[in-house]
């Protein structure tokens, strides 16, 4: 038989020198080299709990030890922080004390009677792994929720089918102006606006329809003081077997938008500009070039200057009035950029 060469550091809580060497035995029938510590009652274990560099993967229990027994043992067993699987292993049998035990924390429940070196070994490495995995679970969990609630967006937990809220962070709180007792008697209809909740519902709808695991898209939300704002909304399945649970985070963009419309509005100014000094005032610049080149005609006598020299200020004026037009529409567009235009 291939013995299980896994160092195990195995707790054994037994005041019975006689079953502290059957299961002594019983492990080392299936572990190559277990290490077994002892502890003959609570008061010895507790100390044991209290090292710092304590190592232990596993506690097998006895439900009566000198100082303790039975649920008050297993209460205080449980309350020195255990993150390891604890295994009872008892004389009483008593199917409802054993349901209470289980529902205190304990991993497992075995009969002293019943015990054999496989169902032992069995138990121990099945709840090594067990422990494992629900720790591994809890601690995603934990970060879950830390993520959940110092995010600086708002976020929700909402139920697709009655749309009420389950959950909300404080930045939702505090940007839609509910408190979360306000939250939990909500649904996603309170943050919309009227016109918009027949759109709502078509598209939940077309969410369940298309059985969409992800959702994105800008949508018109209402705060509690009635301000409407614009919302940039990413949704996803909270829980893969609870896919009517979904979590969405809403990142509100309505400065983003107004910001966007701001520049749109001043690049279509922009463009005016651009127009009217490519094509305005080419006319009376083409005109001045003319003019002044026929000055330079020597057959020219005093009069014909005198009218050519009328026609260049006529000229010069339009151009510094179209000029001037364009200097008020570039220091208009300063006064939303903070850029100095100088006459």
């Amino acid at each position: 038989m291939i013995k299980d060469k896994t160092p195990y550091h195995i707790l054994v809580i037994e005041d019975n020198p006689g079953d502290i060497i059957l299961i002594q035995d019983f492990l080392e029938e299936w572990i190559l080299n277990p290490t077994i510590i002892r502890a003959h009652n609570y008061n010895e274990a507790r100390i044991l709990f209290e090292q710092e560099d304590f190592v232990c993967h596993c506690i097998l229990l006895d439900l009566t030890l000198p100082d303790k027994s039975g649920e008050a043992l297993i209460i205080d067993i449980l309350s020195n922080n255990i993150k390891v699987p604890i295994i009872v292993l008892t004389g009483f049998d008593s199917f409802p004390f054993a349901l209470k035990s289980l529902s205190l924390g304990i991993s497992d429940y075995l009969l002293k009677e019943d015990l054999s070196a496989i169902s032992l070994y069995k138990s121990i490495v099945y709840n090594i792994e067990k422990k494992k995995t629900l720790i591994s679970l809890q601690e995603s969990e934990d970060r879950y929720s830390k993520l959940f609630h110092i995010s600086p967006l708002p976020m929700w937990l909402f139920d697709m089918d009655s749309l009420r809220f389950l959950d909300v962070n404080q930045a939702a709180m505090d940007n839609y102006g509910y408190d979360f007792d306000e939250f939990m008697s909500m649904t996603l209809k309170d943050l919309r606006p009227e016109a918009e909740l027949e759109y709502l519902e078509e598209l939940i709808a077309k969410i369940k329809e298309s059985k969409s695991k992800n959702f994105n898209g800008i949508l018109t939300h209402k705060k509690k003081s009635n301000e409407l704002i614009q919302v940039e909304i990413f949704s996803s399945v909270m829980d893969a077997e609870k896919s009517g649970v979904r979590l969405v985070l809403a990142h509100d963009i309505t400065d983003k938008l107004k910001r966007i419309d701001a520049i749109e509005k001043q690049n279509k100014k922009l463009k005016e500009i651009a127009w009217l000094e490519s094509h305005v005032v080419r006319a009376p610049l083409a005109r001045i070039i003319g003019l002044v080149n026929m000055l330079d005609n020597e057959l020219l006598n005093e009069e014909e200057r005198s009218t050519l020299l009328q026609y260049i200020k006529e000229s010069t004026q339009e151009m510094d009035e179209i000029v001037r037009e364009v200097v008020q529409k570039a220091e208009a567009l300063s006064l939303n950029n903070g850029y100095t235009y100088e006459t």
